[in-house]
């Protein structure tokens, strides 16, 4: 399968969110290293995989057991 690997300020553009949004609010929150971004060569830099992010965008909230976290974050209760 083709992934499409994009720098923050790319994926900032394509999302219409500020880079420093996509750092501090939505990377290791929304943003889940290994699925939706990845470290290559075990690097410091960071490519964000624009297929997996562009799924889960337009992802709903089903779960009825959804705690929002005054970081941004949502914690899922238990069933």
């Amino acid at each position: 399968m083709y992934k499409t690997y994009v720098t923050t300020e790319e994926l900032s553009a394509l999302i219409k969110y500020d880079c420093r949004t996509i750092r501090n609010k939505l990377k290791d929150t929304v943003l889940i290293e290994g699925i939706h971004y990845i470290r290559p060569f075990g690097g410091r830099k960071i490519l964000y995989i624009w297929e997996t992010i562009q799924r889960d965008m337009c992802k709903q909230v089903t779960k009825t057991n959804v705690i929002p976290m005054a970081n941004g974050g949502i914690a899922y209760g238990n069933n």
